[in-house]
């Protein structure tokens, strides 16, 4: 379970909202000084995430609360985000290929990255109909665990 601290800003139509503070995992490592993202993660500075928690224990607007996400959720989330349109655009740009080979175009390039540009296009569709169905589900929605200065911790 991955967990961060957040407090409670609101609380709508038995909907919890949190808000939590942006961090950066720069100056961690010994190349920050030269780093880019280093530079710009001190630029942007550090914001405030508002996000839609799951309130099991009762929290009350402006506590201090301890939220969690399963990892397998935050992963799948996030293969289905960053792979499944590259994985659809590498699988259309090869039908391209064949196609433009069986078919003997002069111009095989632009008709293989037609067929790529619409296979990306298509990963991106896939990836708004995952998102969509899983907006209301619970194993991918954040848990308020406990109050952060309290020791009981709810179960999952």
């Amino acid at each position: 379970m991955i967990t961060e601290t957040a407090i409670v800003v609101s609380i709508e139509n038995n909907q919890t909202w949190v808000e939590t503070q942006r961090k950066s995992a720069c100056g961690q490592c010994s190349a920050n000084k030269g780093c880019g993202t280093s530079v710009l993660s001190k630029v942007i500075g550090n914001k405030l995430s508002k996000i839609k928690a799951i309130n099991n224990i009762n929290a009350q607007v402006g506590d201090e609360v301890v939220i969690g996400l399963k990892e397998q959720s935050l992963l799948k989330g996030a293969l289905m985000t960053y792979m499944l349109p590259l994985v659809f655009l590498f699988i259309f740009s090869l039908v391209g290929q064949v196609v433009s080979e069986n078919l003997q175009f002069q111009d095989s390039e632009l008709l293989v990255i037609i067929f790529a540009v619409v296979g990306l296009l298509l990963g991106l569709r896939q990836v708004k109909v995952f998102s969509i169905d899983i907006a209301e589900n619970e194993n991918y929605q954040p848990v308020i665990l406990k109050k952060s200065n309290s020791s009981v911790l709810v179960n999952l």
